[in-house]
């Protein structure tokens, strides 16, 4: 039978809504396009031009010529990598005990996890800069990772475990009684059907440590320096620098786009049904 007209009308306004929204959100990345492919007189004109003149990659070309933009993106996309790694290699372990020995030492393992978590970024971040300075590893891609791993571990823990916590124990008892270790069971049974939860932790991880900026800001100088904190140095600046801070804003905003659109299914089906297959 045909829709009844009002839900029609309410499918529709809401619609509506939310391609207003979409559009109040994407506007602020839109006009940053418009102003990175425009010339710099144009780009900063007011009123603001938006037709008659040629678009141009100038704002690109310098960024890659006259600044050390590619060793910035090669840093971030190194801190990433890294920490994702070593937060997955130790959150599945540490989120695997934790949801298989439900214990009150479990418990507050969890709740001191989630308060770490909460608490104020400069909280954490100067005393990792003391640290770092006091072990010599100040301003190096290996203490900015650790320090995200430190960061993101909770999160990760958190998203883990109640992956696991929806595979049934049976399985666990099974492959005991066939002979596998706990190490072994894991290994062989538990990271196979956790595909899913591993890829969207993964992929969370390596987005908070690709756009993370007050951690890298606080332990890096020159040689480590990452692609957000390479951004705020060039704004206030010249015109010319300003539009090259807009043209890297581009260039990290994109990847995020790409991955986010790529891995929806996974993200949504590792958020919405776990890790159980079949």
């Amino acid at each position: 039978g045909r829709r009844p007209r009002p839900r029609r009308r309410i499918v529709g306004v809401t619609g509506l809504l939310l391609g207003i929204l979409c559009f109040l959100m994407l506007s602020p990345f839109v006009w940053m396009m418009l102003s990175v492919t425009k010339p710099t007189d144009v780009a900063f004109a007011n009123p603001p031009v938006l037709s008659g003149y040629e678009p141009t990659l100038k704002a690109f070309v310098d960024l890659w010529e006259t600044t050390y933009f590619a060793d910035y993106l090669v840093n971030t996309l190194a801190v990433a990598v890294i920490s994702t790694l070593l937060a997955l290699i130790i959150g599945i372990p540490a989120a695997y005990a934790l949801s298989r020995f439900p214990s009150y030492i479990s418990a507050l393992l969890l709740v001191l996890a989630l308060i770490f978590r909460a608490l104020p970024r400069f909280a954490v971040v100067l005393p990792m800069y003391d640290i770092s300075r006091a072990l010599g590893i100040y301003d190096t891609q290996f203490a900015l990772a650790i320090a995200l791993v430190a960061i993101n571990q909770p999160f990760t823990i958190w998203l883990l475990r109640n992956f696991f916590a929806e595979i049934p124990r049976e399985l666990d008892e099974a492959a005991m009684i066939d002979g596998c270790t706990r190490i072994g069971m894991l290994r062989r049974v538990m990271i196979p059907l956790m595909g899913p939860g591993i890829l969207t932790a993964g992929i969370f991880v390596f987005l908070f440590a690709f756009q993370e900026y007050l951690t890298a800001l606080v332990l890096t100088d020159t040689s480590s320096k990452t692609v957000p904190v390479f951004i705020a140095t060039q704004l206030g600046q010249t015109l010319p620098m300003l539009q090259q801070a807009g043209a890297a804003s581009m260039l990290l905003t994109i990847p995020v786009v790409v991955i986010a659109f790529i891995a929806q299914k996974y993200l949504v089906a590792g958020l919405s049904d776990g890790a159980v297959k079949g």
